[in-house]
């Protein structure tokens, strides 16, 4: 083993050019890690490459990050020369083996605005770095710095495409131009989606990583409902299989309310489940008929009307679909996992969302002066046909219950079909919005075979939370 400070400068050199050769050698890397080795046994590099994983012997380490970080820090003062190729491996090396040097991420900000580097290779850098080091919060703030400039750039090149196509040039390709811009954006969203969900599952309640997920989404995907709802249907598995990491279900409930907040932009957002298909029928009855007499007094047309009303109705179903299968995922859950808080919270936070929810359709109908099919109150209680209705088709549960049978892959998942609006007019009965009768009765049944102690304690917290805050409620 080297010892001379001559003898450490080449045995650096010469293993962060192995490192950048190893790259070369095999693009697909998809992680990396320190192999434990005390001292160096044989005479030969200690970085390692089996199939995709690339490995640093351990006993080099205490040499190699002295070492890159001494050299990237003189280049930074000015007290030392370094060629953008020597940069590139330099910072590349010095990442993988310590990420949350801001330094380095900097250098390589400026590689990338030079053109140096291309934003695909840093995603790349920083995807393998969160495979060692999944909570680095540097690295994550530098894939949100990296994922702003490719947007940036497709910004650009969209507004360049409807600049030629107003001079009356490049027409002929510019629905090609959209649509690989289109491809380009979903292939980076997709990328982004599975690393959050690997660096979720190496670390557990990892912060930065689900923060950086809900960033995605809000800036790639704002007001995509598709791939809001797809994301909630895709993440049922991960949660239920991570129970205890409050960090997914605070995701979940991110998804939700996103998804009612775009679904319930076109009022009555909220649908009025009677307590019969009869009351349900007559009640969509005399509310088509007013909106029928009130297009024909404003010259308006039936067709347009009835799409509109259709469109409505598609929508309040959908949120209402949403809350009724967050809720059943919640009671599966916690019967079959008992004793798990953050489930008992989850459950709070999706019922509290949905009594806002409902408070404030009532308050916009009442302020505009609209026509409210009906109120949802706490006291209307779920037919026992909704529950079967709603359960069937779900499968098996996680613990030989029910489990939902829904696909887990994106694009398994569907929005309701315009027909599920046609049906709602017929009179056929929706699953059962959250009420507070329906809430007492699942606390009961809780605790009259409870067990766990740690289970009856958050059922009890729970029950008070609903008679504390829920209840007292105007």
């Amino acid at each position: 083993m080297a010892e001379t400070e001559g003898e450490v400068d080449v045995l650096v050199q010469r293993v962060v050019k192995d490192i950048t050769n190893a790259f070369k050698r095999n693009p697909n890397i998809d992680e990396i890690g320190v192999i434990p080795c005390p001292e160096a046994r044989y005479n030969r590099s200690p970085i390692v490459l089996v199939e995709n994983k690339l490995g640093v012997e351990s006993w080099c380490v205490k040499f190699l990050l002295p070492y890159v970080h001494n050299k990237l820090l003189l280049y930074r003062q000015r007290k030392h020369w370094l060629d953008r190729e020597a940069l590139v491996d330099i910072t590349c090396t010095l990442l993988l083996l310590n990420p949350d040097f801001t330094t380095a991420w900097n250098v390589r900000k400026e590689l990338l605005q030079c053109g140096v580097l291309h934003p695909e290779k840093d995603l790349y850098l920083g995807k393998l770095a969160l495979t060692k080091f999944p909570k680095s919060p540097e690295t994550w703030i530098h894939r949100r710095w990296v994922l702003q400039q490719i947007l940036g750039q497709l910004s650009a090149v969209g507004r360049g495409s409807k600049q030629q196509q107003h001079y009356g040039e490049a027409e002929q390709p510019e629905a090609e131009r959209s649509q690989q811009l289109s491809d380009h954006l979903s292939r980076t969203l997709h990328q982004e989606m599975k690393v959050c969900s690997d660096a979720a599952c190496r670390y557990p309640s990892n912060y930065n990583a689900w923060s950086h997920r809900i960033w995605v989404l809000q800036h790639m995907a704002k007001g995509n409902i598709k791939v809001f709802h797809d994301e909630l249907s895709s993440m049922r598995l991960w949660v239920s299989m991570h129970v205890s990491d409050h960090s997914g279900f605070h995701y979940r409930q991110f998804l939700l309310k996103e998804l009612s907040t775009e679904l319930s932009q076109t009022p009555p957002c909220i649908p009025t489940i009677m307590s019969s298909s009869q009351d349900q029928s007559s009640t969509v009855s005399r509310s088509s008929s007013h909106h029928h007499s009130h297009a024909q007094a404003n010259g308006e047309l039936p067709g347009a009307e009835a799409a509109e009303e259709e469109e409505r109705q598609l929508g309040c179903t959908t949120v209402l679909q949403l809350f009724h299968e967050e809720m059943e995922l919640c009671s599966d859950l916690i019967q079959s996992f008992p004793g798990h808080e953050t489930l008992w919270s989850h459950r709070r936070h999706v019922f509290y969302l949905w009594h806002n929810l409902r408070k404030e359709h009532q308050q916009h109908c009442s302020s505009n002066g609209g026509v409210v099919p009906g109120q949802l109150k706490d006291s209307d209680s779920c037919p026992p046909e909704v529950g079967a209705q709603s359960s069937a088709g779900q499968g098996e549960s996680v613990n030989g219950q029910r489990h939902a049978s829904e696909p887990m892959e994106v694009d398994g998942a569907s929005l309701p079909e315009p027909r599920d609006s046609k049906r709602l007019k017929r009179g056929v009965l929706l699953p059962g919005p959250p009420a507070l009768p329906s809430e007492h009765s699942f606390v009961s049944g809780i605790l009259e075979r409870c067990s766990n102690p740690e289970q009856r304690r958050f059922a009890l917290a729970y029950k008070k939370w609903l008679d504390t805050v829920i209840d007292r409620e105007p």
